[in-house]
C-alpha cells in the first residue's frame, strides 16, 4: 500500500509524533509512507525512519491556503496513494476539496482521526468527513455522535493511542550522565520530591492550577513545567511567568522550555499531572508516566479518566479541586501507590489496528 498522511506542520505534540510512529510501522512493514506538511523540526527523524515528506503550506488558516487544492489533486494523482489519512482540519479541508473532484473509481480511500473535542461549526465537521472516522478513545467517539447526529456509530471506529512497552519500561532511570547534565542545567531540582506538569505551553493545560497548588507545598517539593511555547503563545508564557512571581514561587518552580526528553524528565519525577482546562482527547503524557510506574494526578475527564480508569484510579480528581489534590500529595508522601502493569494501549496495537483498517479498505476498491 502507499498512505498519505497530511498534516499543518511537525515540530512537537502528540498528533505529530502518532504520525511519525505510523510511517515508521509502515515502512517496516513494507508499505510505502509519504507525509505531507509545512514541516518542521520532526522532518529529519521522519525520512530517517523512511518515510517520505513533500513539503507544502497547507497549515496557514488564510484564504490563501485554497491556492494549494489544485496542488494536492495533481499530487495525488502523480502519488496515486491507495489510503488518504487526515490528521487537522485546515489541511483535511484542502485535502478534501481536491479529494473530492477526482475519478471516483481511482482516488485514495479516505479516513480521518478526529484527536480532540474540537469545536462543534462547521470548520470541525471536515473530519467527519471520512468514509471511516477514527476515534482516539471512547470519550471521543461519544462527542463525535452526539455531536454530530449525521455520523453513524459503524462508522466510527475507537483506536485509542498507546505508548511502546519496549521504550516506557516500569521502573527505568536515566543514565547518570544524563542526571548529571539535568542537575548542571537545573541545580534548583537536586533534592528535590519533583512535581511535573508536562505539555506544550497553552491555557488549556492548566498552569494556573498547578501553581496554586504549588504555593501551598511545602519547600521540599519543585514544579516542572516541561514543555514550550509556539511563537503565537509567547503572551500566554508571560502571563505564566507572572504568576510565578506573583505567588511568590520563584525558587520553587522550574520552566524547561521545549525538551527532547520527556521521557527522562518523567522518570525523574515524583508525580506527574494532567490538569486540563477541558478534557483531553486520550493524554498521552499521562499514560508515558504511568507505564514508566509513575504516579499521576489527573483530572477526571476524557481520555485521561478512561485510561486513570484502567491503571490508577487512585489518581482521578475532580476538575478543578485543588484542596483535594494537596491531600493526596500529602497522603502519597505517606505512602505512594504503584500503577499498575497490565497497560492495554500499547502502541503496537494502535499501529497493527490502524494498518489493518487501511488494509481493509484499500482492498474494497
Amino acid at each position: 500500500m502507499k498512505v498519505i498522511q497530511i498534516l499543518p506542520e511537525l515540530n512537537s505534540g502528540g498528533v505529530e509524533r502518532g504520525t511519525l510512529e505510523l510511517g515508521k510501522y509502515l515502512v517496516q512493514k513494507g508499505h510505502d509512507s509519504v507525509i505531507i506538511s509545512n514541516g518542521g523540526r520532526m522532518v529529519e527523524q521522519l525520512e530517517r525512519e523512511g518515510s517520505r515528506h513533500i513539503a507544502l503550506p497547507v497549515h496557514k488558516k488564510s484564504p490563501s491556503s485554497l491556492l494549494q487544492i489544485k496542488a494536492l489533486r495533481r499530487l495525488f494523482e502523480q502519488e496515486k496513494p491507495d489510503v488518504l489519512h487526515l490528521r487537522s482540519r485546515l489541511p483535511a479541508w484542502i485535502a478534501w476539496l481536491a479529494w473530492r473532484r477526482m475519478n471516483i473509481r481511482t482516488r485514495p480511500r479516505l479516513l480521518t482521526t478526529v484527536h480532540g473535542f474540537n469545536s462543534v461549526n462547521g470548520y470541525s465537521k471536515i473530519m467527519t468527513s471520512g468514509e471511516v472516522i477514527i476515534c482516539v478513545s471512547n470519550s471521543v467517539k461519544e462527542y463525535v455522535t452526539s455531536n454530530y447526529p449525521h455520523v453513524s456509530e459503524s462508522k466510527c471506529v475507537v483506536i485509542h493511542r498507546g505508548v511502546d512497552p519496549h521504550q516506557y519500561t516500569f521502573g527505568a532511570q536515566p543514565e547518570q550522565s544524563w542526571v548529571d547534565k539535568w542537575h548542571n542545567d537545573f541545580p534548583e531540582t537536586r533534592g528535590k520530591k519533583l512535581l511535573t506538569l508536562p505539555g506544550r505551553i497553552t491555557r488549556l493545560k492548566g498552569h494556573s492550577d498547578f501553581l496554586k497548588i504549588l504555593a501551598e507545598l511545602p519547600e521540599h517539593f519543585h514544579g516542572l513545567i516541561a514543555g514550550g511555547a509556539h511563537a503565537k503563545k509567547t503572551e500566554y508564557l508571560e502571563e505564566i511567568k507572572a504568576e510565578v512571581a506573583s505567588l511568590g514561587i520563584e525558587g520553587k518552580v522550574t520552566l524547561t522550555g521545549h525538551r527532547n526528553d520527556l521521557m527522562q524528565i518523567l522518570s525523574v519525577s515524583d508525580i506527574v499531572f494532567s490538569l486540563t482546562q477541558q478534557p483531553e482527547s486520550f493524554g498521552r503524557t499521562t499514560l508515558e508516566a504511568l507505564c514508566l510506574g509513575k504516579p499521576v494526578i489527573g483530572y477526571d475527564h476524557g481520555g485521561v479518566g478512561e485510561i486513570l480508569d484502567a491503571l490508577f484510579p487512585e489518581g482521578k480528581i475532580s476538575p478543578g479541586d485543588l484542596s483535594g489534590i494537596r491531600e493526596l500529595i500529602s497522603k502519597w508522601e505517606r505512602q505512594r501507590p504503584v500503577p499498575k502493569q497490565n497497560n492495554p494501549f500499547t502502541l503496537d496495537s494502535m499501529l497493527s489496528k490502524t494498518v489493518k483498517l487501511y488494509e481493509s479498505l484499500a482492498l474494497k476498491h
